[in-house]
């Protein structure tokens, strides 16, 4: 391992300056990538667009591609290198014999088109994060570099064909993985691991669920794994559509950079709540009722309730045209409406089509009577009005949120629905206590409007993405899996989540039955074990609550050198707390103080007496303002350089039951990346030992 840290004193020329030559190449690597999207700026389109449409497409196309090209210069445009070898009579590998590859973010090119630097996605890339002694994969050396803000500062060799170099732990990479923070989540795609890149570099075929608990990486390898799926399969996506959900608005602020440092700008993300915002929520439910309510079964007990709307038909159709009379009888039309429901089709779809049926059936009768009729008559058939007022008294249309409104408001049809679904003190949990007078003035919550989502799917399908990542899956219950999974029938998704961290009621209890209520059922479950994020300290101190709250999960098995900050102290007041985060704030990066929701106010009272200024989640923190104030219910997927972790038992008290509150405290013990305090008047939990 060689690893020089100062600046080179020689030309960058010299044959003995290295760093200088890297550096070098540093310079003219961001003037092709200048140069790059100079060419695109300069475009001219107004003799290629046949009209005002093309042209505003165009323009917004060649605008993100200008957007892609920027070259950030706090970000490293590239971080690695690799030298690859070819042996004689060896299978030839990606790279020709003796060809230096410089990996980064995204392809660069010179006025030749000749590559200054690879895209990380890009197959002859691959070996940076896969090659080892065991396996060289045909490369002789990588090259990893150091940055101090955009100066290349440091590089570190890996000698991988060379049999008498020991494997040594880069210091590059720890350094890398631990460096301070201050703003939203940045990119790990120079530190991503092995095991992280299978997953990464998984087709687009099969869906991935991904089991990791604190500090593994798996909300980096899920937006990783769809920028690399938008590089290997650009074309398709475009057309189909890509879209990250995650828990809460603030988590996705945090994120929100991650996509678009990789040059990816075009991936919608969305919370569940947004998905299913057919109706305004405004209201609330009980623990009871929402874990009713996001049953499976809830499914069943809609499509009875839709389909009870059907009649069979009683009275024959009559058409009339001019002089002729055309009678359809009862039992024929029945004979239609059975066919439609065997075949199982959305029920707006069969509604849609029965007209078209029963004017089909009287075409068969003209035809018989020696006339020719054509589509155009079929189509005024389905119109005639006696054809329309059969329809709608046997195969009513139906509006989905009236239809849910109408099953948690009125008993007996609730009854009728759910018999031998849900047990009668299940559906008196679901039912609302008062009336209501319409939708609009409804005070739906949360589990209602995914009820409504599912509803309107009976009627009519919903859109399918090409790819769907879906963040804290462990939080969600059946049917918000079920809504997520109508939004990738025809596609694939990578689920990412820790049934540690469960901190619903209604919280997964294993993942093929999560899968299970996808539609993904066939999904390969891989987990990742190795954390990177969190101390040695932290993560074996939080592990602790384990077998309470996941028996038989396997523990988190921190890979960093430092064993991090940790300390646990009895306080006698607000004040000693807000010691702690003055304490910490005199280290580089970004601290969070969390506390159970009920202690918010009192702390922020606490910090603002003190003239120490405090963000909220999801606002971004600076160099001026490096502290978080957060609620234990928001902190599931932040991190922070360092962390204070106010009263461990309030946050566990704060929460309905006793496991839940574990786990809300399990999430927030490992928020920390270098160090945590506990701070506490009052004992802690005795599952800490």
């Amino acid at each position: 391992m060689s690893t020089p840290a100062v600046p080179a004193q020689d030309s960058p020329d010299a044959v003995d300056d290295p760093l200088g030559r890297e550096r070098a190449h540093l310079g003219a690597s961001r003037a092709a990538l200048r140069a790059m999207r100079e060419d695109v700026e300069a475009l001219d389109i107004s003799d290629v667009t046949a009209n005002w449409v093309n042209a505003q497409i165009l323009e917004r196309q060649i605008g993100e591609r200008i957007k892609a090209l920027a070259d950030l210069s706090d970000i490293p445009l590239f971080f690695g290198r690799l030298d690859y070898l070819h042996a004689p009579g060896a299978e030839k590998a990606e790279g020709a014999e003796g060809e230096s590859f410089y990996i980064g973010r995204r392809h660069v090119h010179d006025h030749d088109g000749d590559p200054m630097v690879i895209d990380w996605r890009a197959p002859v890339s691959q070996p940076f994060y896969r090659a080892s002694k065991n396996d060289p994969m045909d490369v002789g050396l990588r090259r990893r570099f150091g940055y101090t803000g955009g100066a290349l500062t440091a590089y570190e060799d890996e000698h991988l064909s060379d049999p008498a170099e020991a494997a040594v732990v880069s210091k590059l990479l720890q350094q890398e993985i631990e460096r301070p923070r201050v703003g939203p989540m940045r990119d790990i795609v120079a530190t991503i691991q092995p095991e992280q890149d299978e997953i990464v570099r998984s087709g687009l075929s099969g869906s991935v669920c991904v089991q990791g608990g604190p500090g593994t990486g798996k909300t980096a390898v899920g937006l990783h794994r769809v920028a690399y799926l938008l590089y290997a399969h650009r074309e398709r996506l475009a057309r189909t559509g890509t879209l990250v959900i995650g828990p809460n608005r603030s988590f996705l602020h945090y994120i929100e950079q991650v996509l678009p440092a990789l040059g990816e700008l075009t991936v919608r993300q969305a919370t569940v709540e947004d998905l299913v915002a057919h109706v305004e929520v405004r209201g609330e439910d009980e623990a009871a009722a929402a874990v009713v309510k996001g049953d499976a079964r809830m499914a069943q007990v809609l499509r009875r309730a839709l389909y009870s709307h059907i009649t069979m038909p009683a009275e024959p159709v009559v058409v009339v045209r001019g002089s002729r009379r055309w009678r359809i009888p009862a039992y024929e039309l029945e004979t239609i409406v059975r066919e439609l429901l065997e075949r199982d089709i959305r029920y707006g779809a069969a509604r849609e089509a029965l007209p078209q049926r029963v004017a089909h059936a009287v075409l068969v009768q003209m035809e018989r009577a020696g006339e020719a009729p054509d589509d155009r008559v079929q189509d005024a058939v389905a119109r005639n009005s006696a054809v329309k007022a059969a329809v709608k008294a046997v195969w009513p249309p139906v509006d989905p949120a009236k239809l849910v409104l109408r099953l948690l408001t009125d008993a007996e049809f609730l009854a009728a629905h759910a018999e031998g679904v849900l047990t009668e003190e299940e559906q008196k949990t679901i039912l609302w206590a008062k009336p209501v007078r319409s939708v609009k003035s409804a005070k739906w919550s949360a589990a209602d409007a995914v009820l409504v989502d599912e509803a309107c799917d009976l009627v009519e399908r919903t859109h399918s993405l090409g790819h769907v990542v879906l963040d804290e899956a462990q939080d969600l219950s059946p049917m918000q899996y079920r809504a997520v999974g109508r939004r990738c029938s025809t596609g694939s998704a990578t689920v990412l989540g820790d049934l540690a961290q469960g901190t619903t009621p209604w919280a997964t209890r294993s993942w093929p039955e999560a899968l299970a209520h996808l539609g993904k059922p066939e999904a390969v479950i891989e987990e990742l074990t190795a954390g990177f994020r969190v101390p040695t300290d932290v993560i074996g101190y939080a592990s602790r609550l384990l077998p309470h709250i996941a028996p038989g999960l396997t523990p988190v098995a921190s890979v960093r050198e430092n064993p991090g900050f940790f300390a646990v102290r009895r306080t006698s007041g607000d004040d000693e707390v807000v010691a702690a985060c003055e304490e910490l704030l005199r280290h580089e990066g970004s601290t969070g103080l969390i506390a159970a929701d009920a202690r918010i106010p009192a702390l922020a009272e606490a910090l603002g007496a003190a003239g120490i200024g405090h963000l909220a989640p999801g606002e971004e923190t600076t160099h001026e303002t490096r502290l978080t104030l957060v609620p234990a219910s928001l902190a599931k997927g932040l991190e922070y350089d360092y962390v204070v972790l106010d009263e461990p038992q309030a946050v566990v008290d704060g929460e309905p039951d006793e496991r839940t509150g574990l786990r809300r405290l399990y999430v927030s013990l490992t928020r920390a990346v270098s160090g945590l305090i506990i701070t506490h008047r009052t004992p802690l939990p005795a599952q800490l030992g």
